[in-house]
């Protein structure tokens, strides 16, 4: 099997983004920008040669998007096999080209964001368990921060007081996003039309750099719904599930 590392030189011809097969995409666009950015901090975006759902992308923890304390570690931001990529190995080569690159490069482990069931945009729990990795802490309402040691005597992370209990002081909906992932880019400008539309007050807080992330009020940064200062979702909401949700909340 063939596998693709992006860098500056190809990062523009290259398909990145999950099942978005446009390039012209503001999705894609939005996340490739985000990459960009992120190779000089020592971000890795390995993909299978074949079109599709099959990557992973991590960064050394001292620059990852997240409210962590890791140092020494790499984080994995994203970690996905899917569909028919599923069953043939991907997983195994992409996540054994991680920690091979990872042990090169010093680190003392590997750290994710994950939870104790699997939930859309997380990695699977019960996969990562099976390869090793075991929960280093956790927070509210459902965020378990998974790390895997290369040694016995590796210190444990954490994550950051802020992430902790997700509340914000702040009314109506508010939705943090940034382009870590590329969907918000074309549905969090849809959800906020469709609040402007029915009169509720919504507000949209994009993090757009590393210092907001790792000082984010919640664990995962690259989206989160609060509706009267309390955490609603990591999901990814799109204008009829977002009147969905608001349907469900009066109730």
């Amino acid at each position: 099997m063939e596998y693709i590392k992006i860098t500056k030189d190809n990062l523009e011809k290259e398909h990145i983004c999950c099942a978005i097969s446009n390039n012209k995409d503001i999705q894609v666009s939005s996340k490739k920008s985000w990459i960009s950015d992120r190779l000089s901090e020592g971000l890795v975006f390995l993909k299978s040669a074949e079109r599709g759902k099959c990557f992973i992308e991590y960064i050394p923890a001292e620059n990852a998007w997240c409210p962590i304390e890791a140092n020494g570690y790499m984080h994995i931001n994203c970690f996905w096999v899917s569909g028919s990529f599923k069953g043939h190995g991907y997983s195994n080569d992409l996540l054994s080209a991680c920690i091979e690159d990872a042990k090169a490069k010093g680190k003392k482990g590997l750290t994710i964001i994950s939870s104790p069931k699997k939930m859309p945009f997380l990695s699977d729990p019960k996969h990562l368990a099976y390869k090793g990795f075991k929960v280093a802490d956790n927070a509210e309402p459902y965020y378990n921060l998974l790390y895997l040691p290369f040694s016995a005597d590796a210190p444990v992370p954490k994550l950051k007081e802020c992430a902790k209990q997700p509340t914000i002081q702040k009314q109506g909906f508010v939705v943090y996003y940034s382009y870590g992932c590329p969907y918000p880019a074309k549905y969090v400008p849809e959800i906020e039309n469709a609040a402007k539309k029915i009169g509720l007050l919504f507000e949209s807080i994009h993090i757009d750099s590393k210092e907001k992330a790792q000082n984010a009020p919640m664990a995962w940064t690259n989206y989160a719904v609060f509706y009267n200062g309390k955490y609603i979702s990591n999901e990814i909401l799109n204008e009829k599930r977002f009147l969905n949700l608001i349907e469900k909340l009066k109730k």
